[in-house]
């Protein structure tokens, strides 16, 4: 919830404001209407089902968003992980994490997960690294919700279609 943080992330992640997707992880549903402008009923459902898990969900932006970010973006990714840590910092926190997915140029291996690599690559960038272990090589399936009908844009370790 600060906007010098949501810069030094653009920063570390070496993109502009404007071109970083970024995530609000939250703690539970309850959170999320802070930050998306309406969630539907049968939408409301689904993410009852879906979270917390392996999935990204994108909604149009509250008024909210842009006074948090300092930029205007229209939307936003909302995730609840099945992982005690970032629930756990959340929880602690009060309030959401902003985050963003570490690409990686490896060809083979796309995104970046293995806690002593990220040290490796960011030691010089960030404050810390928490390890929790290294985890699945396979991003979040990415759902965009800001049209008529949900839209997979990223195919990843959650299957969406079970849920329609």
């Amino acid at each position: 919830m600060n906007r010098r943080a949501v810069e030094r992330l653009c920063q570390v992640m070496n993109i502009k404001p404007l071109k970083l997707n970024l995530s609000f992880i939250c703690n539970d549903l309850s959170d999320i209407s802070h930050y998306v402008k309406r969630i539907d009923t049968p939408v409301f459902k689904i993410l009852k089902k879906t979270l917390p898990g392996p999935f990204t969900f994108i909604f149009e932006s509250s008024s909210n968003v842009p006074k948090i970010l300092g930029i205007n973006k229209k939307t936003v990714g909302i995730r609840i992980p099945n992982h005690p840590i970032p629930l756990a910092i959340v929880k602690e926190l009060g309030n959401p994490l902003i985050t963003s997915s570490i690409k990686d140029d490896d060809q083979i291996k796309e995104y970046t997960t293995d806690p002593e690599e990220i040290f490796e690559d960011f030691k010089h960038q960030v404050d810390m690294v928490i390890d929790g272990g290294a985890g699945s090589h396979v991003p979040s399936t990415i759902v965009d919700f800001t049209g008529d009908e949900p839209q997979i844009v990223r195919r990843g370790l959650g299957n969406f279609d079970e849920y329609l």
